[in-house]
């Protein structure tokens, strides 16, 4: 399974070895203060070099998004587009990826979270598209529901397409890396904070324990803390 930063921080880029290669949207561009969308890809183009990297659309009308979509891959043959499933009204985005994948396009569909999603995605793909199919696995889980059925359900529905990539969305913890590897998936998307703590892999707990109970303790210290 490899691993993608899902980031605005290109330093990140440099600081982890495990990155095989990268993502991100228009709302962490948005939080990391991007403004100029093309400069800023430009700049993340040079920083990853031959590494796959995903750029997303960001018009609702499916005729700029062709239009954008076409422009992003001009970028570069590592680029892999990111279409959401549907637009803001609901509408299914199904016509323009098969559109785009008929142009021999490289997509990253995006926001999916549904069965009935995965199952449509894989119904107008062939064995040629390159596509990775990104799972929300997170906001599945922030619902209350276990995303592992999903997500090993997906991994064997699209074995039948070679080219096609299973993608652990939307991490919301260390542990989901070992649960997309556990489930089959191809790659996980991960944030940063999430990639500081891969160190602790297998770290003693008892260990961790007390590494704990110094930290409250050294905390209450600079706090001053009195009773």
């Amino acid at each position: 399974m490899k691993i993608f930063l899902d980031s605005a921080n290109l330093e990140a880029l440099k600081q982890y070895l495990v990155i095989e290669g990268m993502t991100t949207n228009p709302t962490i561009m948005f939080k990391a203060g991007v403004t100029d969308y093309q400069g800023f890809a430009k700049t993340v183009l040079s920083a990853v070099g031959d590494m796959p990297i995903s750029f997303e659309v960001f018009a609702d009308d499916f005729p700029e998004m062709e239009r954008q979509a076409r422009l992003i891959n001009s970028w570069g043959g590592n680029v892999y587009i990111k279409i959401p499933i549907t637009n803001t009204k609901g509408e299914s985005s199904l016509p323009l990826i098969r559109t785009l994948l008929d142009s021999g396009l490289k997509l990253n569909v995006t926001a999916i979270l549904t069965e009935q999603q995965v199952e449509s995605l894989h119904s107008i793909m062939n064995s040629k598209d390159d596509v990775i199919v990104s799972i929300f696995a997170g906001r599945i889980a922030d619902t209350g529901l276990d995303p592992e059925p999903l997500m090993k359900q997906s991994v064997e529905k699209y074995k039948d397409l070679p080219k096609a990539k299973i993608l652990w969305a939307s991490c919301r913890e260390v542990l989901n890396i070992y649960q997309a590897q556990n489930c089959g998936c191809h790659i996980i998307t991960v944030p940063e904070d999430y990639l500081k703590k891969l160190q602790m892999k297998g770290k003693n707990l008892a260990e961790l324990s007390l590494d704990t109970v110094k930290m409250f303790y050294a905390d209450s210290q600079k706090a001053g803390f009195k009773l």
